[in-house]
């Protein structure tokens, strides 16, 4: 009896208690048709798995003033990303998951000659930017409706594409990527700003935050090569790939 008690404690423990210890469940295997699993979400996530991540939940547009609150500029120093883009006049670039545009106006000014593609999934994020054009005047920003499988951009078009605290959040992460290196010009580069997942000390949420690793092991399976890491930042790595040409 007592046997039979312990191997059924055993299985219980093996069968729950350990999938929720690893955020994973015994369902995490990608099957040869899709790059994703499912497995029960986490308290943040959707339970869905993409090369062993949980994908994190999308804020909602409800969330907009958060984007926009002043000590942003403290926590992330939003100026000195920019900076480090280095972006030309020309410039196309597309601020992918670009909520209420706060980095959208931010690069406008310096791509003069050029444009900004703001492209979000929530149309009520695109409403806000129009409606901040039409108090400002900017005119080289362009709303872009995109999908959460399609980023809705033009082929062959972007210097550089821009997600900032954004790509954790995609429920299609390989459609998603795909659709932006298909966008890019040859040798256009892709720029990600993720919370350090390898920094316990970075108060942001399990699944909002990003390691090196991960980015790069992300961003290899779509073809783009990476260039360079940037730890200026006080939070967040900012990963700079490029599209081979």
């Amino acid at each position: 009896m007592l046997n039979r008690v312990w191997i059924r404690t055993a299985i219980a423990f093996c069968l729950i208690l350990l999938p929720l210890l690893s955020g994973c469940s015994p369902t995490t295997t990608a099957t040869a048709d899709s790059p994703y699993s499912q497995i029960a979400p986490s308290a943040d996530g959707i339970g869905k798995v993409y090369f062993g991540r949980e994908i994190a939940q999308v804020m909602g547009h409800q969330g907009a003033a958060w984007l926009e609150r002043s000590s942003r500029k403290f926590e992330e120093s939003p100026d000195v990303a920019i900076d480090l883009l280095d972006l030309r006049p020309a410039d196309t670039v597309a601020d992918i998951g670009s909520g209420t545009g706060y980095f959208s106006f931010r690069m406008a000014p310096l791509v003069p000659a050029g444009k900004v593609l703001a492209v979000d999934i929530q149309p009520e994020m695109l409403e806000m930017i129009a409606a901040r054009q039409k108090e400002t005047g900017v005119d080289n920003i362009e709303p872009v409706q995109g999908q959460i499988d399609d980023p809705g951009l033009p082929q062959s078009a972007v210097d550089l594409a821009l997600m900032v605290d954004a790509y954790h959040e995609f429920s299609y992460p390989q459609e998603m990527m795909l659709g932006i290196v298909e966008a890019l010009k040859p040798g256009g580069r892709v720029v990600l700003a993720e919370y350090r997942a390898e920094n316990p000390f970075v108060a942001i949420k399990r699944l909002h935050k990003m390691s090196q690793k991960q980015v790069k092991k992300e961003m290899t399976a779509v073809g783009l090569v990476w260039q360079k890491t940037d730890d200026s930042l006080p939070q967040q790595h900012l990963m700079f790939f490029e599209k081979p040409v």
